[in-house]
């Protein structure tokens, strides 16, 4: 059980580095090379992997919980009909909904671990 908690601290890297690659996956079968500037963002995750930095960490944690909680709010405007998006849009919610609180709970995990004496 020992060497397995000793890897857990790496899942919320390695979930923002197959979402990285997900997403280019997608935006390349329709975009061919532009799509690889998206790569880039999943440099910090790799990085984090490899060598891990505490400031970084927490500047990486930081800005993924900021932008997970706009995102959260933009749901949240939409499940009260506070503003309404198109029908393209919304069969996106669920799945999208899912990505949303996903990314915060592997955001404040980045935190917790940033926060810790030994990373």
């Amino acid at each position: 059980m020992k060497p397995l908690s000793k890897y857990t601290k790496f899942t919320p890297y390695l979930y923002f580095t197959a979402i990285t690659a997900y997403w280019f996956t997608i935006v390349n079968k329709s975009e061919g090379i532009t799509a690889y500037p998206i790569l880039l963002f999943g440099i910090p995750f790799l990085w984090q992997i490899i060598k891990p930095n505490k400031t970084l960490n927490l500047t990486l944690g930081i800005t993924f919980v900021c932008v997970s909680s706009y995102l959260i709010l933009a749901f949240i405007s939409d499940i009260l009909h506070i503003i309404s998006f198109s029908g393209p849009i919304k069969q996106f919610l669920l799945p999208g909904g899912l990505f949303i609180f996903a990314n915060l709970i592997m955001s404040l995990w980045i935190i917790k671990n940033s926060l810790h004496k030994s990373f």
